[in-house]
């Protein structure tokens, strides 16, 4: 029977699960605030809502979001990743309005989206943790209580959001008197970004690998986990460069790391997708961060070496159904690499280009390829949201096969408009210790010069552009 479920997000992810519904012969609805009046994914859903003059404020709307289900008479809602899709309020707000939740329970979200809950969850589980406190009270007290924490671990350490995601809310603090200055401001800046102004301690894992574990899970509770990946190439602790598997020579470590990463789901009795994160010390000692409650950017990686398509078997799931397949099914088959094409300048501390238009638009594809996006050409990239345009995601069957296609694809693309950071992934995989996979969360503080290129122009580029003004000129002879 078919169902109607709403997509409560925009962008490639939207696409990304509207296609996923519409493989599945159900029925996609999109929603829409006004500066998306000409998104790829309005286009492409079944039906639309307009949610309001936004931006951001009617996506991020619970009663707004709900209320546009319930106008479409929508069966279930898929909430991507971003805005409201680790909110444990709009999880208990599907569940109330009796709309099926394509996600974990509200009370799992809830305890897995409180880090402190979640430390607390895992260190019974017996899940090797990083040193860390609980929330800091209040006032002085708190502040007190991170100084005798820090007097005992030793600095530096991560001042951290409770309630924080997606790399914000996260602090390094290198001594006592910045410990002191920074608790105050990022109490403040964790309200006005999670509205809640708790905070907690964790100790710095210095240069670790920031290594992730795709989950699985269906109501009978059971679990698998589908490999690793590695996502330590970051700019402001947020991805750029996503791996799968993880490049960690040592297999018995990763294999442990992966049948943690079910245990810890398992302690949280966890539902439906997720990804457990662990750092990964020089030492080969690896510890829990967090598990995030929802589908991951990076995703298109784990997919493209197992064959398994993770959000119609997010679907599938909420909608009652078992796993289809078991831990022994599952199997890891050459590499994949995943990079963010982003409207951003790379040289100017990434800033976002937004407010300007994509007159020319060409991608690569070809055996091993996948694009995920939503930018087209005449595209006017807004000012008010993520700076992504696509995600390139290539599969190879050896390491440097795969290398050698992200580089052929990224030299492909012709992106006139924006500033994007194709020029600096070129720069970034023709580096020596990426080739070797020699690399952590250290890498672009440590590789400085990989900023350091010329924008130029590819000729191909340049005929793009030359034909494209050739066309405008026509058609708007009188233009300046």
């Amino acid at each position: 029977m078919k169902k109607k479920i709403l997509v409560a997000n925009r962008g490639e992810i939207a696409l990304r699960v509207i296609r996923a519904i519409q493989e599945l012969d159900h029925v996609a609805i999109g929603v829409y605030e006004t500066p998306d009046n000409d998104a790829l994914h309005i286009r492409t859903a079944d039906e639309a809502v307009w949610l309001g003059d936004g931006p951001r404020c009617d996506y991020l709307n619970i009663d707004k979001v709900i209320a546009a289900a319930k106008k479409a008479g929508a069966d279930a809602i898929h909430p991507g990743y971003g805005f409201l899709a680790e909110n444990p309020a709009f999880a208990k707000a599907c569940e109330d309005a009796g709309i099926i939740f394509i996600g974990p329970p509200s009370d799992v979200v809830q305890s897995l989206g409180d880090k402190v809950t979640a430390r607390r969850i895992m260190k019974e589980a017996g899940i090797p943790m990083v040193p860390g406190t609980d929330n800091l009270p209040a006032g002085d007290d708190g502040v007190q209580m991170a100084v005798e924490f820090c007097r005992k671990y030793g600095y530096p350490v991560m001042l951290k959001a409770t309630a924080g995601g997606g790399g914000r809310g996260i602090r390094r603090v290198d001594n006592e008197k910045q410990l002191r200055a920074e608790i105050p401001v990022a109490r403040a800046e964790a309200k006005a970004a999670f509205n809640n102004d708790s905070v907690y301690l964790e100790k710095v894992v210095l240069t670790p690998k920031h290594i992730e574990v795709q989950i699985i899970a269906d109501k009978a509770g059971t679990t698998v986990h589908l490999g690793s990946r590695d996502c330590s190439i970051q700019r402001r602790n947020q991805k750029l460069v996503e791996i799968a598997p993880s490049l960690i020579e040592d297999k018995a470590l990763v294999d442990k790391i992966c049948e943690t990463a079910v245990k810890a789901a398992k302690a949280a009795k966890y539902f439906n997708a997720g990804t457990v994160e662990f750092l990964v010390d020089k030492d080969r000692n690896f510890y829990f961060m967090e598990i995030n409650t929802r589908i991951q950017v990076e995703h298109t990686v784990t997919e493209m070496v197992t064959g398994i398509d993770i959000v119609r078997t997010q679907i599938k799931l909420a909608l009652g159904k078992k796993l289809s397949f078991s831990q022994e099914d599952v199997q890891i088959r050459g590499y994949a690499i995943e990079v963010r094409i982003n409207a951003e300048d790379p040289q100017n501390n990434f800033m976002p280009e937004g407010g300007k238009t994509v007159s020319v638009y060409r991608s690569p594809g070809g055996y091993g390829v996948r694009l995920d996006g939503f930018v087209y050409q005449g595209y006017t990239i807004p000012e008010v949201y993520d700076s992504l345009l696509v995600k390139l995601t290539v599969h190879g069957f050896s390491w440097n096969e795969t290398v050698d296609r992200l580089r052929r694809c990224l030299n492909n693309f012709v992106i006139i408009g924006p500033k994007t950071t194709i020029p600096f992934y070129l720069r970034v995989i023709d580096d020596r210790d990426f080739k070797k996979g020699e690399f952590d969360t250290s890498f672009l503080d440590t590789h400085t010069h990989l900023l350091e290129y010329e924008d130029v122009e590819s000729e191909g580029s340049k005929l793009a552009r030359l034909i494209a003004e050739i066309h405008y000129r026509k058609e708007n002879p009188y233009a300046v």
